[in-house]
């Protein structure tokens, strides 16, 4: 039988977590769909799909856009941002594009 492959966890993501998936899971820690605790470290695919629904359930209302958000979400999509990039840095993550990207 093949068992679905796990996903990583934000902390051991490619590019210290400046993927998809992790830009997904820091605004789920944003509109406290999980706790920043939560890497999602051992989660499904299926996991992780319903937690972008309601992800996107969640932008919608501001129209995916920070600008939009209130003061307070504002404040704290700054500060998981900012907290992420430097980790990010700290692990090896150049933002500059490379010839592939």
């Amino acid at each position: 039988m093949n068992t679905p492959k796990r996903y990583v966890g934000i902390y051991n993501d490619e590019q210290g977590g400046m993927t998809n998936i992790a830009k997904m899971i820091r605004d789920a820690w944003l509109f406290d769909l999980i706790p920043e605790s939560e890497s999602c470290e051992g989660w499904l695919p299926t996991q992780l799909q319903v937690l972008y629904e309601k992800v996107h359930l969640a932008w919608a209302p501001y129209g995916h856009i920070p600008s939009k958000l209130n003061s307070e979400l504002q404040e704290k999509y700054f500060r998981i941002q900012a907290e992420a990039i430097k980790y990010a840095r700290e692990h090896g993550w150049d933002p500059e594009l490379g010839d592939d990207d």
